[in-house]
Order: structure tokens, then C-alpha cells, then sequence
């Protein structure tokens, strides 16, 4: 395998190249961009530098790939990386920062010549700062460890690349440009993985062992994006949130002292769990509410889809022990009926069910109960197992043979509690069967462990959760604790405050952003047509509401300052402004769905408005009705024939036309 090069020089010969020169090793071969016309290429060792190129002032810790925007094409170069830990032998990063560079020379990212160039860099620039990108030059973060035990041989003969999870391989878009050219092979040093994901990891020493304990999750490229805008199964089988998790212990059998070489842990083990949304067909469409509408789509080929998903991570991890977390009464009920309504119709072998009334269970702080499920589960854990190298023997001790997957109704904090305590179950095994903790002792009586993997879990379920849900995880005080608690409850109230406000109002740019980076869609070469990227084309009426309001609670503020010669007048003077303002917020309300920070490349319409069969929780934030609304032009019932409100359909959506001209959905990797 040819090593990455892990820093680059690079020189700008004026508006005709990019040039990529490795610092080490010298002589090596340099890459070269042409700006016109796109070419890359790899030029001989030794090529000397065109003495009219100019070095650029930054340090290149790697190329994350090339993206086509609407004006031109841009290469995205790491210019800053943060050191995490030293695994494996190999050193761990997270990205930190990023240069975008034009190959048009008439394209300045600063000052983007058309409004639509810069909101489309605006995106990307927005999602690489906002993502936590983690990468190694020489250690696949991609893969658990038993696959690459498994693949070891082949892994002596490919890139790093080559050796990644197609799945959690973040930049395969990006990448595309350089890997699909007949030199790929020959580029190889340049092609760096990323994945999107989490890395931690603690060393404790228990009984004479040196212990260290890691956590590495993997977030999946496939239907990826934000709370909302992303939930459920897709057509091909892939679903929302999609997150492998993998628990890494590392086993030192005797250590003289504090200063150990990594290489000399003699027992490698791994607990993998994965965590993805309810594999049915099912949205919750924003209305301003705080319970968006909840909306379950009765499709012909949703057992097709759920049966695709279950068969892939089959044949992926094996046997399938499935926990499902969401109600059984209320509000999440229909979901939770949907998937096993569908679960029963496929019946696969190799798969088994496990519901669990999480919020019914555990009521009132009662979180010791989780200890229910984990009896319910042990007989699966002990049957799947976990994977265990020792380093003295040519074979693995043990194979994890399925694993167990997690879903509440974000996959997010409930998820992180139940994947947080089987992780905790098999750690106590792991270290017994290991002869580190002797018969009666457990995890809990020595302090640094339990204190480090309480940590390590619930870093893990904030990034994640932050990640989809743009806040950090709910219920993190008993992952830290061991306990429920009241300060806990109330930073839970205020996170979901903050997912509420995020939700509404900031996640259809960045649900843009996942899709304009995975290569969910790509934009078209003309700018002009796809000005409805910027354009708000909802009517008058809806978008002057929001400013009336505003106004009349300034109207009232200032009241407060008026001097008070008359009782009588003030009272009319605030009642006026207090009326205007009920209005403009019942009006707001009504209309919820004009309010909301809708995805524009990817337009939510079809979900908005679906009129299949299945359920649907309410009809909130689409207008009024009646006679009234009728006469006002506000009524449903009023709306075109298609059924989407002119001002929201042309906000949303664009026609066929500028669909074609403006950008496609369909993914090209």
C-alpha cells in the first residue's frame, strides 16, 4: 500500500495550474491541476517548479476532494487538522479547517461573481466547518476491526481508499473526480478518506494491566442529513442516521509500567452496534408546532425496502437483534405500529424483534430499569459475541457473529442510553473473561474506568446528536452519572428549546449542505436558472406578517415609555398593538409551513403535501378554512388542483424545466 502523503505544498502558477508538491518524501512525484480545463496530472519525480508559480502561504495536510459548482470547479484542500490520539501505531485526526480553490480564474470564492456561485460555496463551506471529520493517514477508520482482520490480505495490495467502507467513506463524491480517472491507482497517495464520525479514546490501569478503551462511530453517506428533513427508509434501502459504533478494547497482560509502546497490547477487542430509523416510510413535517405532523406513507414497495435494508446488514454484521425503543401509545404509536406491521409481512431468518416501552418503563427517573431490557437481551449478546484478537495466536478467539440495532424515534437519546448500557454489559464480560476483573467485581468499582466510559459515551451521544438534531444529546446526565437528575432534566429542557429553534429555522440550509457535499444532487452549469435557490416567491402577504409583528410588539415597548397624561388613551394605545401582534402570531401559526426553513436543492414537497394512503397526525400550518378563509384566499380547499399553495410550491420546488436546467437528484457515485 502506498502511503498517504501527509503534507503538500502547494504553488499557483498564476491562472493556468495548481501544483501539489509532498514535503516528504523528496523528489516525489508532484500533482498538477490544469484550471482550465480540469486535468489532473501526475508528473514525474523530480519535475521542477514553473519558476512563475507562487507558493501558497498555508501548509496542505491533504486533498478532500473536487466539486462542480455552477460556475466552476473547486478543489478542497485541508489546510488545518487536530490531533486526537495516537492508535494502532497510527496517529488520528479531525479536520479543523479548509480552502476551497477555483479553477476558473474568473471565479474569486471571496467575491463570487452571481449570487447563486456564492450561495451554493456558502454551503460547502458551511458544512465542512460544521461537520466533525475525522481521518488517518495509515489506519482505516472506516472499517471495524474484525472486517479488517478479515480482508487483511487484500488491504497489503490496496489504497487506503480502496480498503474503505463504501458506506462511511464521507468524500467518495468528492474523491470521484480523482478516483474514477485511469490513474487512480497512481494517485493514491493524494486520495485521502475521510470519514464523518467520532473518536475517542481513554488509558486506565486496572490490576497491573494497561487498559485502553476507545469509541469510533461512523455516520453513513447514504441518506444523510438533518432531524427532520431526513427520516425513515429510501427506496434502495438505506435509511436516516445511519451509525455504526464500535467499542475497542485494548489489553496490555502485564505492564512494567506507565510508559507502555502501544504494539505491546496483547488483546485487541471489539463490540460493534449499529443505530439507523425506522426502516418505513414516514416523515414529520414542520408546522411551527412544537410535535411536528407526524406522517406515515402507506407505499407499495415499503416491504421491498425494509426487506432490502434488513438483508444488507445481514449479510454485513449477521444475525440482526433488533430493539425498537419508540411508544406504544400516542403521539409515535403509528410508527411503531408501521414497522411491525411490516416486519411480520417480510419475516427474514437471522432476524430478531425486541420491543421495549422505553419512557413507560423508566418514568419517573426510574433509569435502573434499563436492567429489564438487558435480560431480555443477554441470551442475544452471548450468542453474537464480541471480536477478540490474541496477539499469541494465529486466529481470533471469538467473531462477533450479529449485532444488535437500536431506534428510538431520532435514534438519538433514548438509543444512546440502551447502546450505552449493552456496551457497558459486554465491557464487564470482556474484562472477565480477560482475567483483568476477577469473579464479583464489575466495571463500577474502580473509578477511573467507570468514570472514562461514562465520558466516552456521552461525548459520543452529544456529537452525534448535535450532528442530526443540531443540539447536544438529552438524558447525557445518567450516561455520566449512573443517575437521573433534576440540573439533567433541566438542560434537557433547554436542548430541546435548542432543537425546536434549529429545526424550524436552520435546517433546510444545512440539510442543503449534505446533500450538495454527498453528491445527492448536483447543480447544472448555469446560474441563471436556478435563481429559486435565493428567490423568496411566497406571496406578499405571507412574507409581510413576520414584520407587522415585530413592529407591533416595537410599538408596545415603546408605549411603556409614553408619558402617562392619560390612563384611558394608553389602554386603547396597547390594546391596539397587543390585538395586531395575537393576530400576526395566530396568523403565523396557521400558516406554519410558509415560516419554516424548507431544504431547497432537494424540495420537501412531496411529503408536505402527500395525499397517499397511510396516517397522517394533523393537517397544522397550512392555512384556514372555511368560508371566511375562502373569501380571504387562505383555504386548502381553495389551493390549485395539485394542492400546493402557490407561494410555498414556488419557495419549494421548481418545474420540470428548472429541474433539468438547475440541477439533478439523482446520485452519481
Amino acid at each position: 500500500m502506498k502511503p498517504i502523503y501527509q503534507r503538500l505544498n502547494l504553488f499557483i502558477d498564476g491562472q493556468d495550474a495548481y501544483t501539489f508538491v509532498p514535503v516528504e518524501p523528496l523528489g516525489a512525484q508532484s500533482l498538477t491541476i490544469q484550471r482550465s480545463t480540469g486535468d489532473i496530472v501526475l508528473n514525474p519525480p523530480n519535475t521542477p517548479i514553473p519558476a512563475t508559480a507562487s507558493r501558497y502561504e498555508k501548509t496542505v495536510y491533504g486533498i478532500l476532494g473536487m466539486i462542480s459548482l455552477a460556475l466552476s470547479e473547486y478543489t478542497i484542500i485541508m489546510t488545518g487538522r487536530e490531533h486526537r490520539a495516537r492508535f494502532m501505531g497510527y496517529d488520528i485526526y479531525r479536520a479543523a479547517d479548509f480552502d476551497i480553490l477555483p479553477l476558473n480564474p474568473n471565479v474569486s470564492v471571496q467575491s463570487p461573481p452571481h449570487p447563486v456561485e456564492g450561495h451554493l460555496l456558502a454551503l460547502v463551506r458551511s458544512h465542512l466547518l460544521g461537520g466533525q471529520f475525522l481521518f488517518s493517514y495509515g489506519w482505516d477508520l472506516s472499517r471495524r476491526l474484525q472486517t479488517q482482520w478479515n480482508e487483511r490480505e487484500d488491504d497489503e495490495k490496496n489504497a487506503l481508499w480502496e480498503q474503505a467502507d463504501d458506506r462511511f467513506l464521507w468524500n467518495k463524491f468528492l474523491q470521484s473526480r480523482l478516483i474514477d480517472t485511469d490513474i487512480a491507482q497512481d494517485l493514491s497517495p493524494y486520495i485521502l478518506p475521510i470519514i464523518y464520525g467520532t473518536f475517542d479514546i481513554r488509558t486506565v490501569y486496572i490490576h497491573g494491566h494497561r487498559i485502553q478503551l476507545c469509541l469510533i462511530s461512523r455516520r453513513s453517506r447514504y441518506r444523510a442529513g438533518t432531524r427532520y428533513f431526513r427520516r425513515g427508509v429510501d427506496h434502495e434501502g438505506h435509511v436516516a442516521n445511519f451509525n455504526e459504533t464500535e467499542q475497542i478494547l485494548l489489553v496490555e497482560e502485564q505492564a512494567a509500567g506507565r510508559i507502555s509502546n502501544v504494539e505491546k497490547f496483547s488483546h485487541k477487542l471489539s463490540f460493534v452496534q449499529i443505530r439507523g430509523s425506522v426502516p418505513v416510510f414516514w416523515a414529520e413535517v414542520n408546522t411551527l408546532r412544537y410535535k411536528p405532523d407526524l406522517q406515515v406513507m402507506d407505499l407499495q414497495d415499503t416491504a421491498d425496502a425494509m426487506r432490502l435494508h434488513l438483508q444488507e446488514q445481514v449479510s454485513i454484521y449477521g444475525e440482526q437483534s433488533l430493539i425498537n425503543l419508540v411508544n406504544q401509545k400516542g403521539y409515535e404509536q403509528p410508527v411503531k405500529d408501521a414497522y411491525e406491521r411490516t416486519l411480520n409481512q417480510i419475516e427474514l431468518p437471522n432476524v430478531k424483534y425486541q420491543y421495549f416501552d422505553f419512557h413507560n418503563e423508566c418514568k419517573h427517573m426510574r433509569w435502573d430499569r434499563i436492567n429489564i431490557l438487558i435480560e431480555k437481551m443477554q441470551e442475544d449478546l452471548v450468542r453474537q459475541g464480541y471480536f477478540h484478537l490474541d496477539m499469541s495466536r494465529t486466529d481470533p478467539v471469538k467473531i462477533q457473529q450479529g449485532v444488535v440495532r437500536t431506534n428510538c424515534m431520532d435514534n438519538l437519546d433514548r438509543t444512546n442510553v440502551v447502546q450505552a448500557s449493552l456496551a457497558k454489559w459486554t465491557l464487564n464480560h470482556q474484562l472477565k473473561f480477560l482475567g483483568v476483573l476477577a469473579e464479583g467485581e464489575e466495571l463500577d468499582d474502580f473509578q477511573a474506568l467507570s468514570r472514562d466510559f461514562r465520558e466516552l459515551w456521552a461525548d459520543h451521544a452529544d456529537l452525534i446528536s448535535k450532528a442530526y438534531a443540531g443540539s447536544g444529546a438529552l438524558k447525557t446526565d445518567f450516561t455520566r452519572t449512573n443517575k437521573r437528575t433534576k440540573m439533567g432534566a433541566l438542560q434537557d429542557g433547554y436542548k430541546s428549546v435548542m432543537r425546536y429553534v434549529r429545526n424550524n429555522y436552520f435546517d433546510g440550509a444545512r440539510q442543503d449542505g449534505f446533500d450538495l457535499v454527498t453528491g445527492a444532487w448536483t447543480p447544472r452549469k448555469n446560474p441563471i436558472t436556478a435563481v429559486s435557490l435565493l428567490a423568496d416567491s411566497r406571496p406578499l402577504a405571507i412574507r409581510s406578517v413576520p414584520y407587522i409583528m415585530s413592529f407591533s410588539f416595537f410599538m408596545i415597548c415603546a408605549g411603556l415609555t409614553l408619558p402617562r397624561t392619560s390612563d384611558y388613551s394608553l389602554f386603547y394605545y396597547f390594546m391596539l398593538w397587543f390585538i395586531i401582534a395575537a393576530l400576526s402570531i395566530t396568523f403565523i401559526m396557521t400558516h406554519g409551513i410558509e415560516y419554516v426553513s424548507w431544504p431547497r436543492l432537494i424540495p420537501a414537497t412531496d411529503i408536505i403535501y402527500y395525499e397517499g394512503p397511510g396516517f397522517r397526525s394533523g393537517h397544522y400550518g397550512k392555512g384556514l378554512k372555511g368560508s371566511i378563509a375562502k373569501k380571504f384566499g387562505f383555504s386548502r380547499k381553495a389551493l390549485p388542483a395539485n394542492g400546493i399553495p402557490n407561494g410555498r410550491k414556488r419557495a419549494l420546488t421548481v418545474n420540470k424545466i428548472e429541474e433539468i436546467e438547475m440541477g439533478t437528484k439523482k446520485r452519481v457515485d
